[in-house]
């Protein structure tokens, strides 16, 4: 009679854990593991942002300022009047995103902003960026020509100014209970400027998307005038005939008009723009015409002599 001695390792079939119940737990933890891994993803504003040659046309001149500094000092009153809207701002939701272009234009529409990306091409600029506060920074920003999205709205010849809309999401936007401010943010700019080379629509810094604090997820670059002629998170660019009034001229217009070029020699009615505080080192340089940009956009203004164009 042979007689089976079963080895310290064996196990009657009738021990086996059954097949669904051990295919069950590999799901579970499987999706365990997509879970930590999201929840230690950074966010969708910390990845790296699509690769751009860097354009050295333009020189600022300066270091870039520290990144910490840049991404820790806005000015957003969708999010609060204080500096330190950071922490607030990550609530904005930067996708899905579209974008509006409506007015006087041959075809108006509404276009995603992957679409809208898959038609420009994509390049880095480092820009001095200029407060009308008297502070200043420069950005190496991410994205494409001004220029290219006039060109995609196809404009009709009797448009004249372009206007850009920020983005008012009441359930992520807690400055939008302040209804003493004329909401929703806008801002323009002629034709002219709007086409000219330095004009520039930014989807990144530092090679990473742009974070919300600093208008994710695509915002308007304008480096010869002060940065409230910048407007962040947009959703709508309309052409028109008329001269539009961006939200802090309609706010003070004794304090804040449409061109707004940077002007050592004229002062903001409450403080001096001789010179700017450089974010990152509180340095105190002075202030230059146009931010140092003349070459490129003086021309624009030449024979505007009467109009009020510094403030």
């Amino acid at each position: 009679m042979l007689i089976r001695i079963r080895r310290g390792w064996e196990l009657p079939e009738s021990a086996a854990t059954p097949e669904a119940v051990v295919m069950g737990r590999r799901a579970a933890l499987g999706a365990g593991a997509l879970l930590a891994g999201a929840a230690l993803a950074p966010p969708a504003w910390a990845q790296p942002a699509a690769q751009a040659m860097r354009n050295t046309r333009y020189q600022p001149g300066r270091e870039p300022t520290p990144e910490k500094d840049v991404a820790s000092y806005n000015n957003y009153y969708e999010f609060g009047t204080s500096k330190s809207i950071a922490s607030a701002a990550q609530r904005l939701k930067v996708s899905p995103w579209s974008i509006r272009i409506d007015g006087l234009v041959e075809n108006p529409r509404e276009i995603g902003l992957e679409d809208l990306l898959k038609q420009v091409s994509l390049e880095e600029r480092v820009y001095r960026f200029r407060c009308v506060e008297a502070w200043a920074m420069t950005v190496p920003w991410t994205g494409f020509p001004m220029a290219e999205l006039v060109r995609l709205a196809a404009p009709r010849p009797e448009a004249k100014y372009v206007v850009f809309e920020t983005a008012t999401q009441r359930d992520t936007m807690p400055g939008l209970r302040q209804s003493w401010y004329p909401w929703p943010y806008t801002d323009g700019f002629t034709i002219e400027e709007a086409r000219n080379e330095l004009a520039f629509i930014a989807t990144g810094m530092y090679g990473k998307a742009l974070p919300p604090q600093n208008g994710a997820p695509i915002r308007a670059i304008m480096p010869w005038k002060y940065g409230f002629k910048a407007p962040k998170s947009v959703v709508r660019v309309t052409f028109q005939a008329a001269r539009p009034v961006g939200y802090w001229e309609k706010l003070q217009a004794s304090e804040y008009g449409f061109w707004a070029n940077v002007n050592p020699e004229v002062a903001h009615p409450r403080w001096s723009q001789a010179s700017e505080r450089l974010l990152g080192s509180n340095e105190r340089v002075p202030t230059r015409i146009f931010n140092g940009y003349g070459e490129f956009v003086a021309d624009i203004y030449k024979n505007l002599q009467n109009e009020r164009l510094y403030a």
